[in-house]
């Protein structure tokens, strides 16, 4: 074993709200290391958004945490993200010269690439020096123990040792393990006497069995719909998959979803259902269900769901009440998932680490003084386009600024 190095903090895990937590505390003057087990850093800011990074949502503030991020304490999120806000990061981008734009419903992604996020993150890094910091990199790096002397942390890594009065736990959750993600921090946050949340799957697909297995014929058909989970909606895309569901609309709804629920699609959101079937059976008899959808869908999510509801022949043939209750399917069509892709495909994780145990201010564990957990590790999980990114800078950056 060689010789200890001491630091000021040991921030494990070099993601968003590890790097984020690195320059905010470098640049406070604090001698940092950040260990990881990855060749570089950021390797999801990396890939995510098609490699171009939804970084933030402009909606992505305090006033509505409660709403957009699901946590066992809906108000938990709301301190960070009070005092670091989407335009703190939006700042940060801009004097980088990094040029974005603003997608749909405030999702601001990178013009060029993800990894000019990265680089800018790294560069802030490096500008500890200049304010009496220093931030390090151990990447390749297996931590084989974490310990607590009573005064310091002391980290074992690839045959090395370090030590510091502050201990980071930003390594994320299991979601994506082919990217090297796992149930780390919640190992070490039980070594410590912290609770865990059970973790879940979340902004995921979702499978079809039983009935609703011949949906997956449509594989690859895609449709603006609102996805529902009892009072919950998002409209957004929908897509069909050779597995089951999946789009913008059912990964957010996902994170809703718990096995044994159903959830309800609006195929036509932008009216309701059975006032356009009568109003085209009034100015087209001949008309039938299927030809009516095809003016609202795509031809073979139509001819399905035509089929499915099983009105021969023309609009003229059917009762009002029939076509009533044909309008009522469509504007609230039920599938039972039988599950979902699991955290192969899920973007993020529901649960982790206990909001009753740690500081909304700090990030600090309430009874394990100088443990700090943030980001992904902690049980805050945002809803799709830019929100967990957001909690990845405003975490990162609360507990930064305490170490």
């Amino acid at each position: 074993m060689k010789a200890s190095n001491h630091y000021d903090a040991i921030i494990l895990g070099a993601g968003g709200a590890g790097l984020m937590c690195a320059l905010t505390a470098g640049q406070r003057g604090n001698r940092v290391l950040v260990i990881d087990h990855a060749s570089g850093p950021g390797k999801k800011i990396l890939i995510s958004g098609g490699g171009r990074c939804n970084f933030t949502n402009v909606n992505a503030n305090s006033g509505n945490a409660q709403e957009r991020y699901l946590s066992a304490n809906a108000h938990f999120a709301k301190s960070a993200l009070g005092r670091y806000q989407p335009q703190d990061f939006i700042d940060l981008v801009s004097e980088h010269r990094i040029a974005f734009h603003e997608k749909t419903l405030g999702q601001l992604f990178c013009d060029g690439s993800a990894r000019q996020i990265v680089e800018m993150l790294m560069a802030e890094c490096d500008r500890s020096a200049g304010q009496g910091g220093r931030v390090d990199f151990a990447f390749n790096a297996s931590v084989s123990d974490v310990a607590h002397d009573g005064c310091d942390y002391r980290i074992t890594y690839n045959g090395l040792r370090a030590t510091a009065p502050k201990l980071v736990i930003a390594t994320g959750g299991p979601s994506i393990p082919q990217m090297g993600a796992s149930s780390f921090a919640y190992d070490l946050a039980r070594q410590f006497g912290l609770k865990v949340v059970e973790p879940r799957p979340a902004l995921v697909p979702l499978t079809l069995g039983g009935d609703d297995v011949l949906f997956r014929e449509l594989s690859g058909v895609s449709a603006d719909v609102i996805a529902k989970h009892g009072k919950t909606a998002f409209r957004e895309a929908a897509l069909f998959t050779h597995r089951g569901l999946s789009g913008p609309a059912i990964l957010q709804i996902s994170s809703y979803w718990r096995p044994g629920d159903r959830i309800g699609i609006d195929f036509l959101p932008e009216g309701e259902a059975t006032a356009i079937l009568l109003a085209t059976k009034q100015a087209n008899p001949r008309a039938t269900i299927r030809s009516t959808l095809e003016k609202h869908l795509p031809a073979r999510l139509a001819e399905a769901l035509a089929g499915r509801i099983a009105l021969s022949g023309n609009l003229a043939d059917q009762s009002d009440r029939k076509l009533g209750e044909a309008g009522a399917m469509l504007n609230d069509w039920r599938f039972n998932p039988n599950g979902s892709e699991g955290f192969a495909k899920a973007e993020v994780t529901l649960g982790g680490v206990s909001t009753a145990d740690l500081s909304q201010q700090t990030m600090e564990a309430k009874k394990v003084p100088g443990l700090h957990v943030i980001g992904e590790a902690v049980d805050v999980t945002g809803w799709l386009g830019g929100y967990n990114f957001q909690w990845a800078w405003a975490s990162g950056v609360a507990a930064g600024e305490a170490v």
